[in-house]
């Protein structure tokens, strides 16, 4: 039995039984809510390991959801919306979200973000935590607090943003594929992460970067990918 729990959050009644079906067939525990004040109480009262949030919601805008969730949890939430602008996206990351799947979407594609987003859940929650502090000019992160500071101030990152900041730390100097960052972070290659990796990198920039139209540490490989500039 998977033991993880889910909070479905949606008001269209035939898309929120697809999902509940979907998870129910491979064994997920779950809990519903068709608004947002009531995904709000489910958030704090069943403690749900991922939330998959609907942002067209009939009381509250769903990017409200995540900022309110955010401010207590750091629980990952994948937002499942018809929304397709880079707009919307950058609105829902910035607020906090993990993932953006746009409708319609499949079923395979909605179990393996899942299943990648169990196993990150399951090295944050093991033993084997990395002992170093990553120091690259005025970027340091400390692997151990799950923390990244610039000129010794913390950023506020999202869990996806630092997520992509220590992979490409870790791999300072390379030049990381498309291909390779998206399977290392959603598991999958599929052509809408590649559009949901330029909205994540571009809000990780205004963060990082003095200039983020001219940036210093992350540096754009046009059709190719990304890399982490060493700063001396």
């Amino acid at each position: 039995m998977n033991k993880c729990q889910i909070l479905v959050v949606e008001d269209d009644a035939p898309v929120r039984n697809l999902i509940t079906t979907t998870l129910k067939a491979h064994e997920y525990r779950f809990v519903t809510a068709a608004d947002g004040s009531t995904a709000v109480m489910e958030a704090a009262s069943h403690n749900p390991d991922i939330i998959l949030l609907d942002l067209g919601l009939p009381d509250i805008d769903g990017v409200e959801v995540i900022r309110r969730i955010r401010s207590w949890s750091n629980v990952p939430i994948i937002v499942i919306s018809a929304r397709s602008e880079d707009s919307d996206k950058i609105d829902a990351l910035d607020a906090g979200a993990d993932d953006y799947l746009t409708k319609p979407f499949s079923v395979e594609e909605l179990l393996a973000r899942l299943r990648v987003t169990q196993r990150r859940l399951a090295l944050m929650n093991g033993s084997g935590s990395q002992e170093a502090v990553y120091i690259n000019s005025r970027l340091r992160i400390d692997y151990v607090s799950g923390c990244a500071y610039l000129n010794d101030e913390e950023m506020h990152l999202t869990p996806m943003e630092y997520r992509l900041l220590c992979l490409l730390a870790q791999n300072t100097g390379k030049v990381l594929t498309h291909k390779f960052i998206t399977q290392s972070v959603w598991g999958s290659s599929w052509d809408n992460d590649v559009g949901s990796l330029r909205v994540f990198m571009a809000t990780l920039r205004k963060k990082l970067e003095r200039s983020p139209g001219a940036p210093q540490y992350i540096q754009t490989h046009i059709g190719i990918g990304y890399r982490m500039v060493k700063i001396e």
